[in-house]
């Protein structure tokens, strides 16, 4: 169940991912951002229900929405945002590069 501090992270994790796309380390990032501890952020990003390829699709698309890549150069800035190489390159699959 968590610590009243974890159920409010975990609630904020979700809200973030219901309008932006985040990787994991990335939404981690964004809770201490919000003082939450790493911890609490960390146990939070581990029981949100998400598909973190699904992520890597949105961040891929939400970057081509404003801004010309190269199909390696968008995967490694998903890579540079902390998704793994192997969600980068699925993610920037999905957008046809």
């Amino acid at each position: 169940r968590g610590t009243l501090s974890q159920q409010n992270a975990l609630r904020s994790a979700e809200d973030y991912l219901g309008y932006t796309a985040f990787s994991r380390t990335g939404l981690i990032g964004q809770l201490e951002f919000e003082d939450y501890s790493t911890a609490d952020a960390s146990w939070a990003v581990d029981r949100v229900e998400v598909d973190w390829n699904e992520q890597a699709a949105k961040s891929a698309v939400d970057y081509l929405d404003y801004t010309s890549f190269s199909r390696q150069g968008l995967i490694d800035q998903l890579v540079f945002e902390g998704f793994t190489a192997e969600q980068a390159q699925y993610g920037v699959s999905q957008t046809g590069l």
